[in-house]
């Protein structure tokens, strides 16, 4: 699944949110969700590869 499609069903689900008003929030909160789920991602990469870590 490419990233395009990723966010077409991401906006998508956000547009059905009544507490979301407009593409100027939802861009927001999207760009909020890729940071979060990008620096998941790379806290689990750190886990697996340092012994020290945390």
């Amino acid at each position: 699944m490419s990233i395009s499609s990723v966010i077409k069903s991401i906006q998508d689900i956000m547009r059905k949110d009544a507490g979301v008003d407009g593409d100027a929030q939802r861009l927001g909160q999207m760009s909020w969700l890729l940071f979060l789920k990008v620096f998941d991602a790379q806290e689990e990469e750190l886990e697996f590869e340092l012994d020290d870590y945390r």
